[in-house]
């Protein structure tokens, strides 16, 4: 069967499925030299796992994944037991899985129970915002913060522009412009390989999104990565003058005005600080974004299971410490 005719059952099927387990984003890895795993589980679930050859270890990784009943108990132990032994053949230190599960307490116990451990690193924007795209412009700019209106009408008065295009020179641009973005604000941003390998990918559901002057200075940019029902805000950048200009307001309102014309069901912002970490690398921009009126979702945290518990201490040593020094 067509990966693409297979992949648009599963969403039906669960619908909170996004770009993270679509065969584009298996296509992207493919093309950065990973190993792919697509696993069905008798028609229980489903399952992409990337094979990721650390320092620290090996081990694969499942990210919003897998997809299945989680109620279905022994849907569920028969998953795990796949996974394991799947990980075990590929020579794998740990599994790591940070499911499409709200984060309450059943939830977690369904993790525990099957012997996953919470990861010293996050996978896939644990908490975030998600905004529901099934109401009118009025609605969704009703529901917005007051500030955060003012700041959309005010890039409006401006005269500030959102343009979007997905042509190899802007990619190309916005990898220069995050590459600054990510001195200022300190993160590691992908590579010009990895983008070029998503745009490869994603084909016409990857774009840029870019906020300009009325004299065409850049002024912010937003990749956006669209799968499924769900849209994501997966990566962005800024010039300086995003400080004194409305550029990322007047962007993000321009990108859920074009999801919604074209039928996409949620908006996902992609990443904020946990409630009451100040010091989060996420913390600047979560009043950002939670100003557009979306619902904040915390999931479940990243878990592992653990296959090899001597050679699991180094990798456990080392993320923690780049979590620490990182301000995740």
């Amino acid at each position: 069967m067509d990966s693409q005719i297979k992949w648009d059952k599963i969403v039906k099927k669960y619908p909170e499925a996004n770009f993270l387990q679509s065969p584009e984003y298996a296509k992207m890895n493919e093309i950065l030299g990973a190993k792919v795993i697509a696993e069905e589980f008798h028609g229980k679930g489903y399952a992409l796992m990337i094979v990721r050859n650390a320092k620290r270890g090996r081990y694969l990784e499942i990210p919003c994944g897998p997809l299945t009943n989680w109620q279905d108990k022994k849907a569920v132990d028969e998953i795990f037991q796949k996974i394991i032994k799947i990980a075990s053949e590929e020579k794998c230190v740990f599994v790591r899985i940070r499911p499409q599960l709200t984060a309450d307490r059943n939830n977690l116990q369904i993790l525990e129970k099957h012997g996953a451990k919470k990861s010293p690193m996050h996978l896939a924007a644990e908490h975030t915002v998600m905004i529901d795209l099934n109401s009118t412009e009025e609605e969704l700019l009703a529901k917005m913060r007051r500030q955060t209106r003012y700041e959309v009408r005010r890039a409006d008065k401006l005269g500030i522009k959102v343009i979007c295009d997905r042509d190899k020179a802007l990619f190309e641009e916005f990898q220069k412009c995050q590459a600054e973005t990510a001195k200022r604000q300190n993160f590691v941003p992908p590579s010009l390989k990895t983008l070029m390998a998503e745009r490869e990918a994603f084909g016409d559901k990857i774009i840029i999104y870019k906020a300009i002057t009325d004299k065409k200075e850049p002024i912010a940019y937003g990749l956006i990565i669209k799968n499924g029902l769900e849209a994501d805000y997966y990566e962005a950048a800024s010039t300086l003058l995003n400080r004194k200009l409305p550029g990322a307001y007047a962007l993000l309102w321009q990108v859920m005005k074009d999801l919604k014309a074209e039928g996409y069901q949620r908006f996902n912002l992609w990443g904020i600080a946990p409630a009451g970490q100040p010091n989060h690398r996420y913390a600047g921009v979560t009043t950002f974004k939670t100003g557009f009126g979306g619902e904040v979702v915390e999931y479940v945290p990243a878990h592992d299971l653990i296959i090899s518990k001597i050679k699991y201490i180094k990798n456990l040593t080392v993320e923690t410490m780049r979590k620490k020094r990182r301000h995740l």
